[in-house]
């Protein structure tokens, strides 16, 4: 379920940079002139941010209607009504480009994420987001990733420790970075350890350590690394992942499968808004329910 509230700053932001001091497009739409628009998709894919497109126009004008016609995962295609707008014509204008940005980003996360995870599915791998993330989007991208069928890494610096290459080299290597970190931190945080070699995998067992991933290795190591491991961690594979190897890496026996990609650079889904006008004195039919 998404919590709106979490969002409001957010998409106060959002709709502040894009009408600044006020829309000058709209100037020519009189204040008592009402209508209704409906919101198209214009491509296949995955729905994700249906609430939050309609809660922007509700931002901008607190008296627009909205009517959902799907919900969030669900399959769209070219042509399918996704919602149905009532109100001023000035302020369903106003919000239109920001309230498709939001819908056509996050739809195209899910839309990605489930294409990755429709490819693996039958082996038993989780396909996870990273932290490559927009700033401010982070937690409505990781929703798409989830929306999608994935599943989210970590959220911040703050929830588990990953030793990364550049870690290892500030304190003089993988072994002391562990060491460290384990007088650091509580017994309930998880630790995760980069490992680009195989002779790395082994120091990072030899300390106890809850993940490793494999970053950019080859196949031929990756099988190597599962089979030294064995079970004794949780195995991550990091680097490159695509439509087109996922597969194969996955059935090198790892476990978690991190594709940056996932909120760094989807391609969006497209989606239309078109507008029908109504006269003044129609106001007083628009009396369908919000449903936000």
């Amino acid at each position: 379920m998404l919590a709106l509230f979490q969002y409001e700053d957010l998409l106060e932001q959002a709709l502040k940079e894009d009408i600044g001091t006020g829309d000058l497009s709209t100037l020519i739409i009189p204040e008592d002139y009402f209508g209704e628009a409906k919101l198209y998709a214009k491509e296949k894919g995955i729905i994700c941010g249906v609430e939050i497109t309609a809660r922007v126009f509700k931002k901008v004008d607190p008296n627009i209607e909205t009517e959902i016609m799907v919900k969030d995962g669900d399959l769209i295609t070219p042509g399918m009504l996704i919602m149905v707008i009532r109100g001023s014509l000035a302020a369903i204008l106003q919000a239109e480009r920001t309230s498709l940005n939001f819908l056509q980003h996050l739809s195209g996360i899910a839309t990605a994420t489930r294409k990755l995870v429709d490819r693996v599915e039958d082996l038993g791998v989780k396909v996870v987001d990273t932290r490559k993330t927009i700033p401010g989007m982070r937690a409505l991208q990781k929703y798409a990733v989830r929306i999608g069928g994935g599943v989210n890494h970590r959220f911040g610096l703050y929830d588990a420790v990953m030793l990364k290459d550049n870690h290892h080299a500030a304190v003089g290597g993988l072994k002391t970075a562990i060491q460290r970190v384990k007088e650091k931190v509580g017994h309930m945080v998880k630790i995760e350890v980069e490992c680009e070699t195989l002779e790395q995998v082994k120091e990072a067992l030899e300390y106890g350590v809850d993940v490793i991933m494999l970053d950019n290795m080859s196949l031929d190591d990756m099988r190597a690394a599962v089979k030294l491991i064995d079970r004794k961690a949780i195995v991550e594979a990091s680097g490159g992942i695509n439509e087109e190897n996922i597969r194969q890496i996955a059935e090198t026996g790892v476990d978690v499968l991190s594709v940056g990609r996932l909120t760094h650079s989807v391609k969006a889904i497209d989606f239309s808004i078109v507008v029908d006008e109504m006269k003044p004195s129609m106001q007083k039919h628009l009396t369908c329910a919000s449903k936000i």
